[in-house]
Formats: C-alpha cells, sequence, structure tokens
C-alpha cells in the first residue's frame, strides 16, 4: 500500500471521489447489496470500527481456520472490507454495497509478520480460500498476491466449481499476480480520479485485466492502530469496489448465476473499444454497476453458459459434479494443475465472440486485443464522458505466504 499523510477519520468519505460520478444514490434505491455475504480473505477485518458494526459476520467463520480473524494485521483487510461494505457511520469509508455482509478471513501475509507468533499460526490463503468456498458466501474478495502454489490452484477451481465469483488484484509490483491471471478469477485493474489507469496497474495487469475500478487516492486505515485513514492506492481497493459492485447486482438478481453476474459486469463495463478487441490494461472497461441496476428487465443472458468459458478452459460448473468429490477428498494435496496459469487465463486478453445467448464468451487463445486505441474509456459514468488513458504512480502488492 502507498500511504499518504494521515486524515482524520471523519475525512475519509471526502476522500471518495468516486461515489457521486458512479451515482451510488440512484443505485441504493434499487439495491444496496442487501442479503450478499462477501468473503473477505486478507489480514483480518476489525468489525469494532464505525463503519463496520453489525456488518461483519465472524460467527460463520469455520474454526479450522478461524485464528483472530478479527485481528487485523495492519488495516487493510479492514479497508477492504470497508470500501464493500461500511455504513459511512462516525464518517468512516462508505461501501459501495452497505447493506452486504463480510465473512472474514484472516490469513498470513508476507511483510506483515509484525507478531511472529499470529503469523505462524494462521492459515495458509488455499486454506481460508477453501472453507470460503464451502460457505454461503456469494463472493470471494483477494486483493493480494503471491498464490501460485498447486495448492492455491486447485483452491481456486474449487471454488470456482462452487458457483462463487472470485475476484482478485491484479497486481502493483510490475508483474501480472496470481490468483488475478487464473481461469475463474475476475482481474482487476485500477484507475485515478481522472480514469487514466495507473502507472502500477498498467504495469501489472497487461493482458489481465478483466475490468477496472477505482485504485488511486482512495482512503484506507494507516495501520492497525486505526485511528485515522490515509489516502492509499492500489489494485487492492479496485478489487475491493469489484467486489461491492458485484454484490449490488446479484442482490438486485438472487437467482442469477456467477455466470450472469460475470456477464453483467463485463457486458455494462465502460469502455471506448469494440467489446469484442478488450484493452491490454483496461480488461472490458470501468465497473458500472448502475448500467444493470436501471433497467429492471436487463437481460444477462444463460445462467448455464460461461462468458469466458474458452478463457477458462471450459465451464467449471459444467464439471462441478464429477470434481467436488476429488477435490474434497484432496484438499491442499497439490495434485490439481489444471488452472496452470497462461496467456489465456484472462478475458481481458482474448477477443469474445457472440454467445447464443446475447453475452460474450472468449475465442482464440492467442489473440491480441490491443489497437492503437483501445485504451481510451469512455466511461459516461453520470452523463459525462471521461477519457482513460495511461499514468500514475506505483505501490506495493500485499502477497500470501509460500505454503509451508
Amino acid at each position: 500500500m502507498g500511504l499518504a499523510p494521515n486524515a482524520s477519520a471523519a475525512d475519509a468519505q471526502s476522500m471518495q471521489w468516486y461515489l457521486g460520478p458512479m451515482k451510488t444514490d440512484q443505485m441504493w434505491d434499487v439495491s444496496t447489496g442487501e442479503g450478499v455475504k462477501v468473503a473477505v480473505i486478507d489480514s483480518g477485518v476489525n468489525p469494532n470500527t464505525p463503519s463496520l458494526k453489525g456488518q461483519v459476520l465472524t460467527d460463520e467463520v469455520p474454526k479450522a481456520v478461524d485464528y483472530h480473524v478479527t485481528k487485523d494485521f495492519s488495516g487493510h483487510g479492514t479497508t477492504m472490507a470497508e470500501l464493500i461494505a461500511g455504513t459511512g457511520a462516525g464518517g468512516g469509508i462508505q461501501g459501495l454495497a452497505p447493506g452486504a455482509r463480510i465473512v472474514p478471513y484472516r490469513v498470513a501475509l508476507e511483510g506483515l509478520e509484525t507478531d511472529p507468533a499470529e503469523y505462524d499460526k494462521s492459515p495458509e490463503a488455499y486454506e481460508a480460500l477453501r472453507a470460503a468456498a464451502d460457505s454461503d458466501a456469494k463472493i470471494i474478495n483477494i486483493s493480494f498476491g503471491g498464490m501460485y502454489s498447486k495448492e492455491d490452484k486447485a483452491a481456486v477451481e474449487y471454488a470456482a466449481s462452487k458457483g462463487k465469483l472470485l475476484v482478485a488484484a491484479a497486481g502493483n509490483d510490475g508483474f501480472p499476480d496470481a490468483p488475478a491471471i487464473f481461469p475463474y478469477v475476475i482481474g482487476v485493474g485500477a484507475v485515478d480520479s481522472s480514469y487514466d489507469v495507473t502507472e502500477f496497474s498498467r504495469k501489472s495487469s497487461k493482458g489481465f485485466a478483466d475490468v477496472v475500478a477505482p485504485g488511486e487516492g482512495v482512503p484506507g486505515w494507516c495501520d492497525k492502530t486505526f485511528r485515522s485513514y490515509c489516502e492509499q492506492r492500489g489494485t487492492s481497493h479496485a478489487t475491493a469496489l469489484v467486489s461491492a459492485s458485484a454484490a449490488l447486482i446479484w442482490s438486485a438478481h438472487p437467482d442469477w448465476t456467477v455466470n450472469q453476474v460475470t456477464r453483467a459486469l463485463l457486458d455494462t463495463a465502460g469502455r471506448g473499444w469494440p467489446k469484442d478487441k478488450p484493452s491490454e490494461y483496461a480488461g472490458y472497461g470501468m465497473i458500472r454497476p448502475r448500467v444493470v441496476l436501471e433497467d429492471p428487465n436487463y437481460d444477462a443472458g444463460a445462467p448455464d453458459v460461461d462468458p469466458l468459458a474458452k478463457v477458462n478452459k471450459g465451464d467449471v460448473l459444467a464439471k462441478a459434479g464429477a470434481r467436488d468429490a476429488s477435490n474434497t477428498d484432496n484438499a491442499g494435496s497439490g495434485d490439481d494443475t489444471s488452472s496452470e496459469p497462461s496467456a489465456s487465463a484472462s478475458g481481458a486478453s482474448q477477443a469474445p465472440e457472440k454467445s447464443s445467448t446475447g453475452g460474450t464468451s472468449a475465442a482464440g487463445s492467442n489473440t491480441k486485443s490491443a489497437t492503437d486505441d483501445n485504451n481510451t474509456l469512455w466511461i459516461a459514468l453520470g452523463g459525462a464522458a471521461a477519457v482513460i488513458v495511461i499514468g500514475g504512480a506505483g505501490a506495493a502488492v500485499l502477497r500470501a505466504r509460500r505454503a509451508r
């Protein structure tokens, strides 16, 4: 995380420059995310901040991975939870989906070993991911990277086979990160308040960002003392806002499948390039949940057709029945290598073709998406159009501990 000078808690919402352009008040007239649970796998979540009181379901975390989930290593996980479902109480961060609820999972993240005993006893990321997959959370937010092991890949496919929407940060360190680069995961890049793709996002997410969201100049807790917010940047924050957007949509359409929610997110994203030529740096474009919410008759296509089936090397839900028993029996065995990262792991790097349902599915594993102007994004969030270009500054990203 890149931190700026301290700001008081009351200043948090003044830094949330995206709330107005996204027309949150109009969206909340339709949906606040009520009835949707979002699993936040991170550094822990403090449920006692003013903005999160009553929003965190600590009693739904399985005992096997419930190691001090409410003791946040750094403030990072609490920030992600507030960006998703914060109520804004006490001048705290206003979440994009304040009606949603957070299920926290605390894992060991490199660089946060302030308490070696706590760090050593925290679950591995893949263990938390499997537990979240077995919960009734619909969305799993992973605002960190470093999940490259066989156990990690197997856990990703297991979660996807359970119908979960996995959303992950594309990275800030100059190279695409995992699990964002894996099949069945929505990789997220970041833009700033000028709707520029940030430099750190551009370098990290080239070819692997499926969508972009605000991730520069947004508020976050400065540290684990929870005394003040700082202005921060990162694809982590953008990831939380995509998870919140999905929660708004799923709450308005509770009978939709993960395929339909994914298709709605991709099809309605703001962009200035053809949908069949996703941008190298912004994928299908800037997330715009209001486009779905403002149309009560929005057609999200077939529930049983993965909009990114070819990119994902097949529809994981169609294979779920055959895989469930195997994955459960071999949890953490590292034997499942079907989710190896490749250039075709993300829909953003592919040219999608029209499906029979009116949605999109990706075609051609080596199709290049870059054109001379496909990084120009016409946002049109609230009527006025903005253009997405290249710019910004770098930031570090949290990474999962290597599996023991």
